[in-house]
């Protein structure tokens, strides 16, 4: 199945809806734009396995510039829109990209990009003159190009430890653009998805993140309709469900936290009924939030764990997970081992880094190193992700390996003291650091959003001390505790906690 054939079969059902404005693209529309797009993307000299990058909004024609790769054969390189432009820039000539699109939206970073990359050329949506994205697109044919292939995308890890890397996927084992992909099967078989066009899903995060893409794109797929949230807002996703009758959707355990602390004449307004399967994954889901989401939504509420990599994917539904609470499931694609230090597998309910054994892995792009550190030497890939399966062979996230604090000589894992705090009512994020210590080498610190930062003070200090207390060690409780009205966290989830990192570090120096 693919969205060239639903073009053929049903041009016009809805393929994307824009849940703000109600903007529909039908699939002959989306087909037809394709199309133009792979024929734009060899008119500027872009062939088989030559990149191009797109920094963009969520916006309809998005999907344009996916599809179109799909036919082109090319490499689509989304970028994050909360980057830098030297950081862009560095993506940019890392991937080797031919060509940018963008928007408006981005004439901020833009001076900066063009400055660093003064030969790349650019096609600007709503742009003017000779970078104008609609208007290059519409002086080409609407039929298909001559040579079809399967295209690529080519996503950069979110840089929360360093600069971030390409992940370099595999090339598909059959080019043929109408070919099956592995996601279909996930997605019918694992997550349940039907495969008979009448799925209306729901994307509220970015499309440049790697579960958006995929389960979209995997939705078009299997004929169904996308329907786009231009950004996160918690009562807006509830509308959208009412609205537009939604039968499936992708979350992330952020989305879950603000829909759940919404007022309750809020979250009780909105008809539901539509919603038959709830994914979530990108961040392990606090046991209280979870248990709340099913309490309302009812067991409709799905979890993965898997990677940008792509190396492997476990799933857990609603179920299992209230018999097993805490779990990612068991594995559904690859093969998971745990590992200790050593190398070698260690027992049920022991920790160890996590791998997944599969036959077709991908490399990160222009490091080799990275490629070579994520390897085990019977050529498993790990994420970078510590935790344990139990005798069940359910597994069980601890953090990431890179996250860990060691103070004291005591190694801490911040996963566990943040969901105790994200679990607090008057808590909307956190985030768990280690900050340089001249005695203990690091020292835990809890930097924390509260929902009215009018709360932020010794008071509330307190109160988090005492609702940590009963399940903390005194080795884990923060020693300090730092309030902010927002935190430096991706729209996937992720929290870029080397930005805290860096600014404690400069402080401690600073204080020397």
């Amino acid at each position: 199945m693919h969205p060239i054939q639903h073009a053929a079969a049903r041009p016009d059902h809805p393929a994307v809806i824009m849940a703000g404005t109600g903007e529909t693209v039908t699939f002959g529309e989306m087909d037809a734009a394709s199309n133009r797009f792979a024929h734009l993307l060899r008119a500027r000299g872009i062939g088989h396995d030559e990149a191009f990058a797109v920094l963009l909004e969520n916006r309809a024609e998005f999907y344009t510039l996916i599809w179109g790769s799909q036919r082109a054969g090319t490499m689509l390189v989304p970028i994050s829109t909360r980057l830098t432009a030297p950081e862009i820039a560095y993506i940019l000539k890392d991937s080797e990209a031919k060509l940018l699109i963008t928007s408006t939206a981005f004439d901020d970073v833009m001076q900066g990009i063009r400055a660093e990359c003064s030969d790349l050329p650019v096609l600007m949506m709503d742009g003017e003159g000779d970078e104008d994205f609609a208007a290059a697109l519409d002086a080409q044919p609407s039929e298909p190009i001559d040579d079809q292939r399967a295209g690529l995308v080519m996503l950069y890890s979110s840089g929360t430890t360093g600069r971030p890397k390409g992940i370099r996927p595999a090339p598909p084992e059959d080019p043929d653009p109408l070919a099956a992909n592995p996601l279909m099967g996930l997605a019918i078989m694992g997550a349940g998805m039907p495969a008979d066009g009448s799925m209306v899903y729901l994307s509220p995060a970015p499309l440049y993140h790697a579960a958006p893409i995929g389960w979209s794109s995997t939705v078009h797929r299997l004929g169904g309709t996308v329907v786009m949230m231009a950004k996160f807002d918690p009562e807006t996703a509830l509308e959208a469900i009412e609205k537009y009758k939604v039968t499936d959707s992708q979350w992330v355990p952020t989305h879950f936290v603000r829909m759940l602390k919404l007022p309750e004449e809020i979250r009780t307004r909105y008809d539901l009924s539509s919603h038959q399967r709830a994914l979530h994954a990108a961040a392990p889901c606090p046991v209280p939030i979870k248990k709340q989401m099913i309490e309302w939504w009812g067991p409709i509420v799905n979890e993965y764990y898997a990677g940008s990599e792509g190396i492997g994917m476990t799933l857990v539904k609603s179920e299992d997970w209230l018999t097993h609470p805490g779990t990612v499931g068991r594995a559904i694609h690859g093969t998971l081992h745990i590992c200790g230090p050593d190398g070698e597998e260690v027992p049920a309910g022991t920790d160890g880094l996590i791998f997944f054994e599969n036959d077709i892995l991908p490399t990160y792009h222009n490091d080799p190193d990275k490629t070579k550190d994520a390897m085990h030497p019977k050529g498993w890939m790990t994420l970078g992700d510590i935790g344990h399966v139990d005798e069940d062979g359910f597994l069980y996230l601890t953090d990431r390996k890179s996250h860990m604090i060691i103070s004291g000589g005591v190694n801490i894992y911040p996963q566990e003291i943040e969901n105790l705090l994200i679990s607090h009512p008057k808590v909307m994020d956190a985030a768990v650091i280690g900050a340089p210590d001249p005695d203990l080498g690091e020292k835990v610190v809890a930097v924390v959003q509260p929902k009215d930062m009018s709360d932020a003070g010794e008071a509330f200090e307190g109160e988090l001390r005492d609702y940590l207390a009963p399940n903390l060690s005194r080795i884990k409780m923060p020693r300090l505790f730092d309030f902010r009205p927002d935190l430096p966290r991706e729209a996937n989830g992720k929290l870029y906690k080397r930005e805290l990192r860096d600014e404690f570090a400069a402080k401690a120096e600073e204080s020397t």
